[in-house]
């Protein structure tokens, strides 16, 4: 969903040479008819927002991996995957920069039957401190 997760979308996309399609906020003037759409809650901003793709972009050949810049209790990617359902299109999978460990998002996509790759997994956010999910523990 544009903006904040469209530089790890672009880099991943570089990276294994395919295609890098983004979600809109808000439905361009210069899109006419056919697309897919749905409502996407962000935790982060704390609001709704309908998210549209335009059917020119994906079709029910194509395998998408969504990717994005925070995941917390997975609104977005699963709001993402209904678009890529609209399209008759396969999630092959949802990589995430930071994945706030401690919230739902990761319990709710599996549920949902995705598979979940993060570079960064945050376990707890408290008192000014991050503390990382394994840190602390010992070496076996």
């Amino acid at each position: 969903v544009e903006a904040s997760g469209i530089a790890p979308a672009i880099m991943a996309a570089y990276r294994f040479e395919v295609p890098c399609l983004f979600a809109k906020k808000a439905k361009p003037s210069t899109l006419a008819d056919g697309f897919y759409q749905t409502d996407i809650h962000s935790f982060t901003k704390n609001k709704t927002n309908r998210v549209i793709i335009s059917e020119e972009f994906l079709g029910e050949n194509d395998r998408v991996l969504i990717i994005d810049d925070f995941l917390a209790n997975g609104d977005a990617a699963l709001g993402l995957n209904h678009l890529v359902e609209q399209a008759g299109a396969e999630t092959v999978g949802i990589g995430i920069v930071v994945e706030k460990s401690f919230q739902q998002g990761r319990k709710r996509l599996e549920e949902a039957g995705l598979k979940v790759s993060s570079l960064c997994q945050v376990a707890s956010l408290q008192g000014n401190q991050v503390t990382l999910v394994g840190e602390g523990e010992e070496n076996a």
